[in-house]
């Protein structure tokens, strides 16, 4: 700890530390004299004045060159003629943009701290993305029904295309999801990650992160939404390569996990609508229309007249629907004439739990027993869009092993061997152990508790020799006392970098 006193308190300061048995160390002498100096050996290796400290260094200037879009050959504008829907379809479930990624996404532990409110694929069959990420706060003591969400929003094409529009969309994608989720898009919060080429003395260049900058802060005014930090990196280049222009979005908030929403189908006979948002002459968002939906959305789910709620991005409507119908494996008639391959951000897709009287929400089509997507006489097996869906990436992050067809040894006893406790407990003690690098022990101690024993954490100290021996000390009588030892999980020297090859090659 540093502790900053007056020269004339110094003498005092340090009498009192030696009263208490502390240890103190002068690092540094505040002087009349505005200039940084500092030792080695006493030897002067540093000699700064404080009025250049104080400019931050030199300052630096560049020029700017932002382009204008290319309007006529927009991102949102772009509309290919579709001669085979199912093919079609198949094409756009398949993109590495819209395919599955669950493979990937399993390799990552989504319940840990048993706070998960949404699991990352909803419905029985565990197929459909939702939209982010919901959990539960975790309290030592008792339950709270306030939950966290987080999304994100991001698309490559959008911001090769323009990245104020790449940004713009961004930050709408991630807010979007939030709302669809159940939060309130007035109590969220952003935080950014940019990565950009190396700009080099290239006024082109900088115009990029510059324009990008200049479509979150624009989005943000608009909806007043802060952002409270980022991450930013100038170095994506390698030769003649570069990165896409990269704003990624994240969207923080909270909600009642008691309201929170999944965007799998629930039943079959359910009404689904569409929410869209009206874009203006430039491709933004008309941003009075898109806090309009939020607020519907918003509305609905309170209420409970929201049964499922995705939104619609770069696969359009095909894409939703699709995600949506593959969690229950509930199927999905279309009764409007819509380009469902068009991407459609700011658009929500809600299937209703009782007729809602809002003129802004225009009828999709409803849910069906049937497995099958059914549109323009075109009918698209579940089954099928779902091997098509999970094509793409299952070599690269499998989802499924190889099974062995030998039947396994019958290794049980033919002798009942029932073991009983000698000594009975009202409460059986727990003894949970906590090391360098364990989690989870207050989860599982809150476990334990619910369940009806009495648990204790005793944390390992290792920072002075004395410490160890007192810690095991303290180990040996609380494994005396108790019935249970549950030892949580957790990371080999607390994940320090090579820490489980480092604990690998001691044991050895």
């Amino acid at each position: 700890m540093a502790v900053v006193v007056r020269k004339e308190d110094a003498e005092k300061f340090q009498n009192l530390a030696a009263k208490e048995n502390l240890e103190t160390t002068v690092v540094a002498t505040v002087t009349e004299e505005k200039r940084v100096k500092m030792y080695w050996r006493n030897k002067l290796i540093v000699n700064i004045s404080r009025t250049f400290l104080d400019t931050n260094g030199d300052v630096k200037k560049t020029s700017v060159t932002a382009k204008k879009p290319d309007f006529a050959n927009s991102y949102f504008n772009k509309k290919e003629e579709v001669k085979d829907i199912a093919k079609t379809w198949e094409e756009n479930i398949s993109n590495l943009n819209h395919c599955s990624q669950k493979g990937l996404v399993e390799r990552f532990d989504s319940t840990i701290g048993a706070g998960t409110v949404l699991m990352p694929f909803g419905g029985k069959h565990q197929l459909t993305p939702e939209e982010g990420m919901c959990a539960r706060i975790p309290t030592l003591e008792g339950y709270t029904n306030t939950g966290t969400i987080m999304t994100y929003g991001y698309n490559p094409k959008i911001s090769v295309w323009s990245p104020f529009h790449g940004a713009v969309y961004a930050i709408l994608e991630s807010i979007s999801k939030y709302v669809a989720i159940g939060g309130d898009y007035k109590n969220a919060w952003l935080t950014l990650q940019e990565y950009f080429e190396k700009l080099r003395d290239d006024s082109s260049r900088w115009g990029k992160p510059f324009a990008a900058l200049l479509g979150a802060y624009y989005i943000q005014e608009k909806l007043k939404i802060a952002a409270i930090g980022g991450k930013d990196s100038m170095s994506g280049s390698y030769n003649d390569l570069d990165v896409p222009p990269t704003l990624v979005s994240f969207c923080i908030g909270t909600v009642d996990v008691e309201k929170a929403v999944s965007a799998e189908f629930k039943s079959a006979n359910s009404k689904v609508a569409i929410l869209r948002t009206k874009l203006d002459e430039n491709y933004l968002p008309d941003f009075e229309d898109l806090k309009e939906n939020y607020e519907i959305i918003h509305e609905l789910i309170n209420k409970k007249q929201a049964k499922a709620v995705m939104t619609v991005r770069d696969g359009g409507i095909a894409e939703t629907i699709t995600k949506m119908a593959i969690g229950n494996k509930i199927g999905f008639t279309f009764e409007k004439d819509i380009d469902v391959f068009k991407p459609m951000y700011g658009t929500f897709v809600i299937e209703l739990a009782e007729d809602v009287a809002n003129e802004k929400l225009e009828a999709l089509g409803s849910t069906t027993n049937k497995e099958e997507i059914e549109i323009k006489d075109v009918k698209l097996n579940l089954d099928e869009l779902i091997k098509i869906w999970e094509g793409p990436l299952e070599k690269v992050f499998p989802t499924k092993v190889d099974t062995k067809k030998e039947s396994p040894k019958n290794i049980l006893s033919d002798k009942n061997c029932i073991i009983v406790a000698k000594e009975k407990f009202a409460k059986p003690r727990v003894f949970i152990p906590a090391f360098p690098g364990t989690n989870c022990e207050e989860d599982a101690k809150k476990a334990f508790i619910d369940a009806g024993a009495d648990a204790r954490i005793e944390v390992f100290r290792n920072l002075k020799a004395n410490d160890i021996e007192e810690s095991i000390n303290a180990f040996a009588k609380q494994i005396e006392e108790a019935q249970i030892i549950m030892i949580p999980g957790g990371f080999s020297a607390g994940d320090e970098p090579d820490g489980s090859r480092k604990i690998h090659s001691f044991c050895i």
